[in-house]
């Protein structure tokens, strides 16, 4: 199975960038689990300044409703989604619910910009 995603890390140093790790999620499932309490984002170190979620665009286009792979970027706090609108909407709906159900660590709610 093709990742639908990958997650990527980067550090600041002055003005050097420096790229920490990429790892390829295959479904929205290894995400949500990635950024629930227990997940792997609960490991990120103090000096990341920046996650990259870079959803892949699809294998086949959207010939229905072209709008949805329209490249996108959405900001939350440091973590930033880029690709096709439809995924990265999709993504922060889901995100608003797990919010809403307390499904999101401590550690990933501080890096997007949400108060506990």
């Amino acid at each position: 199975m093709k990742p639908i995603l990958t997650v990527e890390f980067s550090a600041k140093a002055g003005d050097v960038e420096f790229k920490e790790e990429s790892v390829p999620l295959h479904n929205p499932e290894e995400f949500f689990a990635f950024v629930a309490p227990g997940g792997g984002c609960e490991k990120i170190p103090d000096e990341v300044g920046e996650i990259r979620m870079v959803f892949f665009t699809p294998e086949h286009k959207n010939t229905q409703n072209p709008v949805a792979d329209i490249p996108v970027t959405l900001q939350l706090g440091m973590v930033f989604f880029n690709g096709p609108l439809s995924e990265v909407v999709q993504t922060a709906d889901q995100l608003l619910d797990k919010a809403g159900r307390g499904e999101l660590s401590e550690s990933f709610r501080k890096v997007i910009g949400a108060k506990s």
